[in-house]
């Protein structure tokens, strides 16, 4: 008898241990028998708690727990796993400590670690921004980050994840700010509106993206986010370890100059181009501010290492004045004639420089040396908008004949053909009598 109440009386306290939560709390009871039923094989988001009965932690959480259950009922459903009695559940999904809370969304083979406050309001609001993460990946997209941070429906703000962030950011050939955000934040929504308007007047310079950092922990975690907003600038083609911090204003005429200042800075030099054909000018000219043509002389009169020589001065200068986003074109001298006339150079000999404004029709002739100090000298005059400028000829864009392409090698004269005397006798021409 005595044994039978010591039995009853541990199956009590066990019980007591293990049912921190009743079907009237609204938290589903989940084990290894009935996980994949409840849980992955279903379309609702889910928030899960695995937690051990000894867990203090796990026992302060409870009440937090049964507040969130209530408030997201009919929109998130909640379970808990006692991973001390079913510890291969916990295995499955990488639980090493208690309480682990994960939230199953839209890809129920990743959940998400939950890593912020442990209260009904900052779980909720995680569970929350994946209901909109699976909503918005219903409706096709749409929306970035921007209106998650403060309501405003930046179409040019891009929503970031942990799942899209290294294919989007680290992997791309632009320059990005990267707003981290959490959706209960004050200073987030005051910041969303400048945010979305900053990103439309960057739009293809420098993209703006917005991650939510409740609902995307590990992103957060790996930049160090410890406050929101966040804003960090990544340069393109960066590395994780190549993110700065922002520290402009947080007003969009803010924002969009210190973007502009690193989309200048982060400018690739100009290609400089060899004018061969109507395409090859289009393209080294056409929709510049304005474009740096060089006549360079003949390869018979400047071999391949003279003519590499005033190559790599332009292109020295092009890097220095990419921020211009000017045009840089070069062509041999005399096959582009009709260029020459136009922009009349030439004439006094090569090599020669012109700076033209194809809109305006004017150009400007580099007078002095065409030497890096020369040409700099000239271009820093043109910069400011000093320089005599003259009408191009004609007001409109010359004629540009196919050429080959330079073969980077030096010039060959032409072979003179051998003539055979052989058959002239020289001696049977007639002769004059005096």
């Amino acid at each position: 008898m005595r044994q039978l109440a010591c039995l009853l009386l541990l199956a009590f306290a066990v019980g007591s241990t293990t049912a921190f939560y009743s079907p009237s709390d609204g938290v589903v009871e989940l084990t290894s028998a009935n996980f994949d039923r409840e849980v992955l094989r279903d379309d609702a988001i889910w928030i899960v708690e695995f937690y051990a009965p000894w867990c203090g932690h796990c026992q302060s959480l409870v009440p937090e727990y049964k507040k969130l259950a209530k408030a997201l009922k009919g929109v998130v459903k909640v379970g808990s796993v006692n991973a001390d009695a079913d510890s291969s559940l916990g295995g499955q999904f990488g639980v090493r400590g208690f309480p682990t809370i994960k939230i199953f969304g839209a890809n129920k083979k990743s959940p998400t670690d939950f890593n912020g406050q442990r209260t009904a309001k900052a779980i909720a609001d995680a569970a929350l921004a994946e209901v909109k993460k699976k909503v918005q990946a219903a409706l096709g997209g749409g929306g970035g980050g921007g209106g998650s941070s403060g309501g405003s429906s930046g179409d040019e703000v891009i929503e970031l994840t942990d799942e899209n962030f290294d294919k989007l950011v680290l992997n791309s050939d632009d320059i990005w700010l990267v707003e981290f955000f959490a959706p209960w934040c004050g200073h987030c929504k005051n910041l969303a509106p400048e945010w979305a308007k900053a990103a439309k007047e960057l739009k293809g310079k420098v993209k703006l993206g917005a991650l939510d950092a409740t609902a995307h922990q590990s992103k957060a975690a790996e930049y160090n986010v410890r406050g929101y907003p966040t804003i960090k600038f990544f340069p393109a083609n960066s590395k994780a370890g190549d993110a700065q911090e922002y520290d402009g204003g947080r007003t969009a005429s803010d924002i969009i100059a210190w973007a502009s200042d690193k989309h200048v800075a982060n400018v690739p030099a100009p290609e400089l181009i060899e004018i061969i054909n109507d395409a090859t000018f289009d393209t080294a000219c056409e929709g510049k501010p304005l474009c740096v043509v060089s006549v360079l002389p003949h390869i018979l009169d400047c071999d391949a290492k003279c003519r590499n020589k005033f190559l790599t001065t332009l292109r020295t200068l092009g890097e220095k004045y990419k921020q211009k986003q000017w045009g840089w074109a070069w062509a041999e001298g005399g096959q582009q004639s009709a260029l020459e006339e136009s922009l009349e150079v030439g004439g006094f000999g090569y090599p020669a420089m012109a700076v033209v404004n194809f809109k305006k029709m004017k150009f400007s002739v580099l007078k002095g040396s065409f030497s890096k100090d020369g040409i700099n000298e000239f271009l820093r005059d043109i910069s400011y908008g000093r320089g005599q400028t003259a009408p191009v000829r004609g007001a409109k864009k010359p004629a540009i004949v196919s050429v080959d392409p330079w073969d980077g090698k030096d010039g060959q004269l032409p072979t003179e053909e051998d003539i055979d005397l052989s058959d002239i006798d020289l001696d049977e021409s007639p002769k004059d009598e005096l």
